[in-house]
């Protein structure tokens, strides 16, 4: 009877546990289609909202923090006080076509889980969590109900961290600079910018962004020294009905090329409003590197003679752009430069008629005095009105948030006229509005090459792939032939260019963007005939894109594959390596592929051009090694069967 007693208490009790559990303490879990990743909320005892991150059942990142606090009375929400009243779950299986993009179709495949959460008192009573799992990451993100609360409120903090399991190594965007890393967490102590690329071992790689941000301050995070957690130091100004955040994202692979091949950020953002079917990706010509270039009794200038010749050269090779750089209305920085009646708009127009004839697009620079000082309505149309059809935008000034809104107003507005943008000079993050705005092409989010006046290391390159570019498409200006620069050849950069001829080549193939731009004059790509063969059979849209080996900071192996041909790039650091190239992505039979390599004493220092092509025949079954002198590269074009 006595130990009936107990055995009924002890169901008793662990019945009693069991509520309190399930009460103040639940788990609510949202696994990845393959069901490999888990991101977990719950409820803490005292009334706080954590997250975690898992990866077969591996905890990559801890009990994290969630939600705001507010400003006027210091209460964080949601915390204590708030409950869940309600959850929600789908799975979607979808797939999403781009206009452009790594791929021609991309698989949309998520589970969410959305938690409906209410606090009986307070400024906010209601607030959703909408959590979603992809088979490449996790991301979650918050929205206040339309009666969620009465009046903006005002927000003194976003509490969002990132408290990661142990001391991995991480890498940060660092503007026009070499990017900040590797460097151990605890190594941190103040503020970076993403991406924050994190290796967490030799099979887990993350990258920490953000997508969707349609108003509010670009993600910033911060940490102390000694510590692995990280919080998000920007935040919105309010709260209010109906508002929703940008989504936190963390992005994952076993490779860190799994995360440069993600579309995750895209698939994040809305689909597009207008048809977008005129934007056509593809390889631009550019005047800003010529300017000084001489080729027997010829001088390169930013003019109408040279971009004659430019143009004849774009349509000679299948290019589908000229880019004109700054100065073409005036001198870009004056206030009385006027972006449409300047200096030199009457031989643009002039160009702009020829360069129809040819088949090729121009794109017009504009500078952010310019874009303010006059009705950028105005100049927009005019500018789609003479025919061009880009614009290049630069130096915007503004606090970033300024610079968000004023970036996606540009956006739309050369959306509604047709035009193709690019962003330079510190641009706003890429968040994924590629899959919205498909016009939005590419920006220079990283250090471009030779651009500040301060040359571009190949480690450089070699990170870049795997950090600012998991964020989208960027214009990195590689593809420079003439490597040896010289006051005598540019005006406005005289320094050496710090990379081999054929990694300049696989470059171009390597980074992911809408408008790739070749820098140097037409006589020197025609010089090298097999790397200008590679550079004309990029014939964007991608069909496919595949990152078949790489590691950050050391070396990268890209494959894109276009309607007529496979190629691919590789690219290392300042060490000279051998590559195994997989051919694992062909169909079955027997190709030819055209290999055009470093030479046996080429350097990226002291004997840049030195290079050999030569042909073999491979399967779906071969791995070639291929050797890489220190800074090199290698370029391979596989023509498909007819």
């Amino acid at each position: 009877m006595i130990g009936k007693l107990f055995l009924l208490i002890g169901i008793c009790l662990s019945e009693c546990l069991y509520a309190v559990a399930q009460k103040t303490d639940k788990e609510y879990t949202v696994h990845s289609p393959n069901e490999k990743l888990a991101l977990s909320v719950r409820q803490t005892e005292d009334g706080k909202f954590m997250y975690t991150f898992s990866v077969d059942k591996t905890l990559l990142i801890k009990d994290s923090p969630l939600g705001f606090q507010l400003k006027n009375t210091q209460e964080n929400v949601p915390a204590s006080g708030w409950k869940v009243e309600k959850i929600s779950k789908q799975q979607v299986r979808k797939k999403w076509k781009p206009v452009w993009g790594k791929r021609a179709i991309v698989p949309d495949h998520y589970n969410e889980l959305v938690m409906d959460l209410s606090a009986p008192n307070g400024e906010l009573t209601k607030m959703q969590l909408v959590l979603r799992s992809y088979n490449d990451g996790v991301a979650f993100c918050y929205k206040v109900p339309s009666d969620g609360c009465r009046d903006s409120i005002k927000v003194q903090a976003e509490q969002t961290s990132y408290h990661f399991t142990a001391d991995y190594t991480a890498w940060y965007y660092n503007g026009e600079n070499h990017n900040i890393g590797p460097e151990k967490l605890t190594a941190t102590d103040g503020v970076r910018l993403p991406i924050m690329t994190i290796k967490a071992g030799d099979n887990h790689y993350m990258a920490v962004h953000e997508a969707c941000l349609d108003m509010g301050t670009p993600l910033v995070l911060q940490s102390k020294k000694g510590e692995t957690l990280f919080t998000v130091a920007s935040k919105p100004e309010y709260l209010f009905p109906g508002y929703t955040s940008a989504w936190r994202v963390i992005l994952y692979g076993t490779t860190p090329g799994m995360l440069t091949d993600s579309h995750l950020l895209e698939l994040l953002n809305p689909e597009p409003k207008y048809d977008f079917s005129w934007v056509k990706p593809g390889m631009a010509v550019w005047d800003w590197r010529i300017n000084g270039a001489i080729w027997d009794d010829f001088t390169y200038t930013m003019s109408y003679p040279s971009w004659i010749r430019m143009v004849d050269f774009a349509a000679e090779q299948g290019f589908r752009y000229l880019v004109l750089d700054a100065n073409w209305y005036g001198p870009e920085f004056a206030s009385d430069s006027d972006p449409i009646k300047g200096d030199k708009a009457k031989d643009v127009q002039r160009l702009l008629a020829y360069s129809k004839e040819k088949g090729v697009g121009i794109w017009l620079y504009l500078n952010d005095v310019g874009g303010r000082k006059y009705p950028i309505e105005e100049t927009l149309k005019q500018y789609a009105d003479w025919g061009a059809v880009g614009v290049k935008y630069g130096f915007m000034r503004g606090t970033p948030e300024e610079k968000n809104l004023w970036t996606r107003r540009i956006t739309e507005l050369c959306a509604q006229n047709h035009l193709l943008i690019d962003f330079h000079d510190g641009p706003v993050h890429p968040y994924g509005q590629m899959r919205t705005w498909p016009n939005a092409v590419t920006r220079e989010y990283c250090h471009a090459q030779l651009d500040g006046h301060h040359v571009f290391m190949p480690e450089t390159f070699v990170t870049t792939v795997f950090v600012n570019m998991v964020a989208g498409p960027i214009d990195m200006n590689n593809g420079m032939f003439d490597l040896r620069q010289g006051h005598t050849t540019r005006i406005d950069e005289s320094q050496p260019v710090p990379s081999t001829l054929v990694a300049e080549a696989a470059r171009t193939l390597i980074t992911f963007s809408g408008v790739t731009i070749l820098p140097d004059i037409p006589e020197y790509y025609r010089k090298y005939p097999t790397l200008l063969r590679f550079l004309s059979a990029q014939k964007m849209p991608w069909k496919e894109s595949r990152t078949l080996a790489g590691e950050i900071g050391k070396y990268i192996v890209m494959m894109r594959e276009t309607d007529d041909a496979y190629l691919i790039g590789a690219a290392t650091n300042e060490e000279g390596r051998t590559l195994e190239i997989p051919f694992s992505f062909l169909p079955k039979g027997t190709y030819e592929v055209e290999i055009t390599e470093d030479g046996a004493d080429a350097h990226y220092l002291t004997n840049r051009e030195s290079l050999k092509t030569y042909k073999k025949q491979v399967t779906h079954t071969d791995t070639l090694p291929l050797k890489q002198a220190p800074g090199g590269g290698t370029c391979l074009l596989i023509s498909k069967k007819r």
